[in-house]
């Protein structure tokens, strides 16, 4: 079932590919490329993302496969725009309250490795908003299908990357402090929607 794009979405790329040809791009780097650029509108993204297309069409194939897929807060599972998802969100969840203070962590690396108890390995792991959740995945040695991680914030954001980067995991980051919930899904939207195409 495809997909009905909005004449406004439909608008917002033709602005989008006159300011930008990304045609060079492998396909599914332009596709998570200029769904970031679309959700942010923010052409700095083009040089900013770091994509690896084998990462991609990992998280893809996982995808298709009906992996889980973890967030890091809710407002990231909420610009997840595909029904029948299965999504892992456990922040909210007094055990992760609980694990944080027990654990001396914050509630997101907390509700970090609640999730990855309960997805275990070949996820799709989207952390939109808090650099202690990517920092946390990092450390857990998860082994995800793929890492959306383009948390954003002046305190461990750009460090997380540059770890998350470094740490050879299947992933999609940006450079810099830049990031958030809507890009993060946005990134992650631009797959699935491509995966609902026969």
């Amino acid at each position: 079932m495809s997909r009905a794009v909005h004449p406004i979405e439909q608008q917002s790329y033709a602005i989008l590919r006159s300011r930008v040809d990304l045609t060079g791009l492998p396909p599914l780097t332009r596709a998570v490329t200029e769904r970031v650029v679309h959700a942010s509108a923010d052409l700095d993204y083009v040089t900013d993302l770091v994509c690896d297309e084998a990462a991609l069409a990992g998280g893809l194939a996982a995808l298709r496969a009906g992996a889980p897929v973890v967030t890091d807060v809710a407002m990231v599972a909420a610009g997840i725009t595909r029904a029948g998802l299965e999504l892992v969100c456990p922040i909210a969840e007094p055990a992760a309250a609980g694990l944080a203070r027990a654990a001396g962590i914050t509630r997101s690396a907390a509700a970090a490795r609640l999730a990855y108890d309960r997805v275990g390995a070949g996820a799709v792991w989207v952390v939109g908003c808090a650099p202690t959740a990517l920092f946390e995945l990092i450390d857990l040695a998860a082994r995800p299908a793929l890492v959306v991680g383009l948390p954003v914030g002046f305190v461990g954001a750009a460090e997380s990357k540059a770890a998350l980067r470094a740490s050879g995991l299947p992933a999609v980051s940006n450079i810099g402090e830049k990031g958030g919930s809507a890009v993060a899904a946005a990134a992650l939207n631009a797959l699935l929607y491509l995966e609902e195409k026969p």
